[in-house]
C-alpha cells in the first residue's frame, strides 16, 4: 500500500533549539512519557503513508454539530490550565475545543528532554455551561481541535491579550502581523484547490510542542499531517518578533504534494473589491479586502506586482520560475480612509514566502474565485513544482513565512500603489464604446530623483487587443514626492481575459517593478 499516498516532510533549516524544560501545567492531565524526535516523526509519517487512510476521530458528531459559532465561542479555555502558564516555557499555550466548524480531534503533546507526554482532554479545562451541547460529551472524549500560543509571560498580562499564533482547522494556521492584527492564514498543504474535482483538505492530526526557554527563543512545534492522498511531518520554529513578524522561521511543508499553500483572507479571507473595480452601491465602504495584490521576486531579479481580482469565474494564473526568491499576498493600502471599517483592514498582515534550499522549477499559481461578500475565501497563492508527483514519492521543502506590514526584502524600485479603471477616451470628448482606460500609480525613490522636466517612459504590452492613441504620463499633483501615474486606453473585443504588463524606465534604466494585470472586459 505504499503507493496509496505521498510522504511530505517539513524541516526547519534553523539549528536553533530552546533549552529543554520539563513540561508543566496547572492540573493538566498528562499521559506517560514516550521518546520523541523529529526523525522519529518522519518515520511515523512514512509508515502511516503505507497504510490505508483512517480519518481523524470525531467526538459525537450529533453533539458537536450543535456547537455552532456562538456556542463554540462560549467554550473558553481556562487560563489556570494553560501549558507553561506558570513556568517551564516563555509562552503559555492554550487549547481549542471541537465544534461545528472544527469537528475533528487533534492530539496534543508536551515535549521536554527528548520525551513527549500526551495532554489528555478534560471538560474542566473549558467553560462548559450546563446548557452547552458540550456538556453532553463523554468526559473522556478527545475534544481538542487546535491550539493557541499566547504572548510571553514576562510582558503585559498574557491573559488579557490575543494569541500570536493559532493552529485550528484542517492544516490552517495564522499569526499576528507586524501591525498587531491577524488576517492572513496559511495552510500546511493544499490539494487541487479550484480544480475539476473536490478539493481535499488534509488535517494536522497531532502536535508536539517544545517550550521556548526565553521570549527571544522560538517555540518549536512538530506536527503530523494526514489525508487520503498524503502524509506529512512538519517542524515549525515560531519566532515572536516585532520587525520581522511571527512564524517567519516556520518551515512547514509546501503542498500539492509539494507547494507552499496560502490563502488571502481576513482569516484567510477575500478580495471582494478595491479601488480597481467596484460595482455601484455594492457596499457603503470604499474598499473591502485583506490583500490587494500578489508580489513576486523572481530568480532573475524581476519584481512583479499582480493586483488581485474578484473575477467573473474561477481563474488560475501561473508565474513560471526556477527557484524563486520569494512571493506573497500583500496588503499595500494602509489608509483607514480607504476602508472606513473597524475590523482594521488597513492593518491586515502581508505574508511572504521565502524559499530555502533548492525548490527547482515550477510556478507560483494564483487562484481567484468569484465572491459576492467578504465572508468567503476567494484567493489562494501557492507554489507548484513543474514535475508531477507520483504515488509513494517523498518530498521535502523548507521555507520561512514572514508576517509583516510589507515585504521583508523590499525592492529599491518604484512600486505600484494603485490600479484604476474607467471609460476610455479623452475628458470632454465623446467616449468611444468598447474602450477601457487604465490608470496606474507608481511611487518610489527612482521617481523622486528624475531631472526637472523629465518624464519616465512607460513600457506596455498586451496579450491581445491594441492600445489606443490616448496615453498620458504625469506627476500626481499631491504632496507625495516620486508619485507618478500613467493613463492608457485598451481596445479589445470579446469577453476573454487580457494579460497586461507595464513598467517605467528612463533610457536603459528600469525605474519600477512590473505591473502585471489580468483584465476581464466588461
Amino acid at each position: 500500500m505504499l503507493n496509496r499516498r505521498h510522504l511530505l516532510q517539513a524541516m526547519a533549516a534553523s539549528a536553533l533549539a530552546p533549552a529543554a524544560a520539563r513540561a508543566e501545567g496547572a492540573s493538566l492531565d498528562f499521559g506517560p512519557a514516550m521518546p520523541f524526535s523529529a526523525e522519529a516523526l518522519k518515520q511515523r509519517a512514512k509508515a502511516l503513508a503505507a497504510k490505508p487512510y483512517e480519518p481523524p476521530s470525531r467526538p459525537d458528531p450529533e453533539i458537536v454539530q450543535r456547537l455552532d459559532y456562538d456556542a463554540h465561542g462560549k467554550l473558553r479555555f481556562r487560563y489556570d490550565y494553560a501549558l507553561w502558564g506558570e513556568g517551564g516555557g516563555a509562552y503559555p499555550v492554550t487549547f481549542q475545543h471541537v465544534g461545528k466548524y472544527f469537528p475533528k480531534s487533534v492530539r496534543m503533546f508536551a515535549v521536554a528532554n527528548g520525551e513527549a507526554r500526551e495532554i489528555r482532554y478534560r471538560p474542566e479545562y473549558f467553560t462548559v455551561a450546563p446548557t452547552s451541547p458540550a456538556a453532553a460529551l463523554p468526559k473522556d472524549a478527545a475534544a481538542f481541535a487546535g491550539l493557541w500560543i499566547m504572548e510571553a509571560r514576562d510582558g503585559p498580562d498574557w491573559k488579557l491579550l490575543e494569541p500570536w499564533v493559532t493552529f485550528l482547522g484542517a492544516s490552517y494556521f495564522r499569526a499576528v502581523g507586524e501591525l498587531g492584527q491577524v488576517g492572513m492564514s496559511a495552510r500546511g498543504v493544499a490539494l487541487s484547490p479550484g480544480g475539476p474535482s473536490l478539493e481535499e483538505f488534509p488535517d494536522f492530526v497531532a502536535h508536539w510542542i517544545e517550550p521556548a526557554a526565553t521570549d527571544a527563543d522560538p517555540v518549536i512545534l512538530h506536527s503530523l499531517l494526514d489525508s487520503p492522498s498524503l502524509t506529512g511531518a512538519y517542524r515549525f520554529a515560531l519566532h515572536r518578533g516585532k520587525g520581522r513578524g511571527n512564524g517567519d522561521r516556520g518551515r512547514p511543508q509546501p503542498a500539492r504534494p509539494g507547494r507552499a499553500a496560502r490563502q488571502s483572507r481576513r482569516s484567510p479571507r477575500c478580495n471582494w473589491y478595491s479601488e480597481t473595480v467596484k460595482a455601484t452601491a455594492i457596499d457603503w465602504r470604499p474598499e473591502v479586502h485583506d490583500s490587494d495584490g500578489l508580489a513576486l521576486w523572481t530568480r532573475a531579479g524581476e519584481h512583479i506586482w499582480r493586483p488581485l481580482n474578484n473575477p467573473p469565474r474561477t481563474t488560475l494564473s501561473s508565474f513560471f520560475d526556477d527557484n524563486p526568491r520569494g512571493f506573497g499576498l500583500q496588503q499595500r493600502d494602509r489608509s483607514f480612509d480607504h476602508y472606513q471599517d473597524g475590523v482594521k483592514y488597513e492593518k491586515r498582515p502581508s505574508t511572504w514566502v521565502e524559499p530555502l534550499g533548492d525548490w527547482g522549477a515550477g510556478a507560483v499559481q494564483l487562484l481567484e474565485f468569484p465572491t459576492d461578500d467578504e465572508i468567503h475565501d476567494n484567493i489562494v497563492a501557492s507554489w507548484v513544482p513543474r514535475q508531477p508527483t507520483s504515488a509513494g514519492q517523498s518530498l521535502s521543502f523548507s521555507y520561512r513565512l514572514h508576517w509583516l506590514a510589507d515585504e521583508p526584502f523590499p525592492s529599491p524600485l518604484a512600486r505600484v500603489v494603485a490600479t484604476r479603471l474607467g471609460r476610455g477616451g479623452q475628458p470632454g470628448q465623446p467616449r468611444p464604446k468598447g474602450v477601457r482606460k487604465f490608470l496606474i500609480e507608481f511611487e518610489g525613490a527612482p521617481l523622486r530623483d528624475l531631472p526637472y522636466g523629465v518624464k519616465p517612459e512607460p513600457v506596455l504590452s498586451t496579450s491581445r487587443g491594441r492600445f489606443g492613441d490616448y496615453e498620458f504620463t504625469e506627476s500626481v499633483p499631491d504632496d507625495v514626492p516620486g508619485h507618478w501615474r500613467i493613463q492608457f486606453d485598451l481596445i479589445v473585443d470579446g469577453p476573454e481575459p487580457v494579460e497586461l504588463r507595464c513598467y517605467l524606465r528612463l533610457g536603459d534604466k528600469t525605474l519600477s517593478e512590473t505591473w502585471a494585470y489580468q483584465y476581464y472586459p466588461f
